[in-house]
């Protein structure tokens, strides 16, 4: 069931608008979608190793952005557009008790999230809540998912042939993998 969805990726993976594509879901998913880049990130760079910097630059480049709008959200729509995806994320409730200790943290905090599976998402919307400054946010930012996504693409290019190898022997436990990764990033959104 998983190798046609997989064929398939890695063929759009090598289109001509695959860029684009990332950078949208990049952008997007530093403020209100649950899917992170590298779905779309790997296959790319699988297919076209030699693409692997320019990749992650987009990557960087609309994730750091997208940060930025759901910085805008913290700041100026909490109430009609961050509070509801942060409920979504189950974390509606403890805003109060987590505004006062966010920013002691806050370096850390987008530091942490833009570099694990924590959804980058909370953190970006906090930071512009909890009224972050917007120069320290923009830095972490750019710090922590360049480190995330070159370090990604350093990996895949080095040694891409053969992780696509596993990958393609082994699809249903890399698939596995990422979805266990994915949730439990969810569920640490819960339990934070």
């Amino acid at each position: 069931m998983l190798k046609p969805l997989y064929d398939r990726t890695m063929a759009l993976a090598d289109h001509p608008k695959a860029l684009w594509c990332l950078a949208a879901v990049a952008f997007v998913e530093s403020s209100v979608f649950p899917i992170p880049p590298d779905v779309l990130m790997i296959p790319m760079i699988l297919a076209r190793p030699s693409r692997a910097w320019l990749v992650a630059l987009v990557a960087l480049a609309a994730s750091v952005a997208g940060g930025m709008l759901g910085y805008a959200i913290g700041a100026f729509f909490y109430d009609s557009i961050g509070q509801p995806v942060l409920e979504a994320m189950g974390k509606g409730d403890s805003m109060a008790e987590f505004n006062a200790r966010f920013n002691d943290f806050g370096f850390w905090a987008v530091l942490g999230a833009g570099i694990t599976p924590f959804p980058y998402k909370v953190i970006t919307i906090m930071s512009g809540w909890t009224g972050m400054p917007l120069g320290t946010f923009i830095a972490t930012s750019i710090l922590a998912r360049a480190l995330r996504f070159f370090i990604v693409a350093g990996l895949l290019w080095q040694f891409g042939a053969p992780v696509r190898n596993f990958i393609e022997r082994r699809l249903g436990l890399v698939f596995s993998a990422f979805m266990v990764v994915l949730f439990g990033g969810f569920l640490m959104v819960r339990f934070i």
